[in-house]
């Protein structure tokens, strides 16, 4: 029997770089694992002794960075959003708040990651 295979070595070199890129995600239990023939898996949510809650299979590097990108933006406006004494997490509603120079701080993290991961932007 033929096994089949869900991604190119070459698209699978790419998606290692991007999960590279984001590595820091494993602070706040996001990991990204090479599954082999199926692509790339990011694990979500950790909680022993049953497990990752989530998961997601990538196949596609520009996917797989666009995902992560929104993963870790959230995640800093969450962390903003604490600081601030926000309760109710709008994602929009707190960027909107933060101060202009926040802002451009955090939009110009992508062209970091994108760059360290290889992607191009624009």
């Amino acid at each position: 029997m033929e096994r089949k295979t869900y991604i190119t070595e070459e698209e699978r070199e790419k998606c290692r770089k991007v999960a590279d890129a984001f590595a820091e995600l494993e602070d706040v239990d996001i990991v990204v694992v090479d599954a082999g023939r199926y692509g790339f898996v990011k694990l979500q949510y950790y909680t022993p002794p049953t497990g990752f809650e989530n998961d997601f299979t990538f196949t596609d590097s520009r996917r797989l960075f666009e995902d992560l990108w929104e993963e870790w933006l959230h995640t800093q406006i969450i962390m903003l959003a604490r600081e601030m004494k926000i309760e109710d997490i709008d994602y929009d509603d707190i960027f909107r708040r933060l101060p202009e120079e926040k802002r451009d701080e955090l939009m110009g993290r992508k062209q970091h990651f994108a760059k360290a991961a290889g992607i191009e932007t624009g």
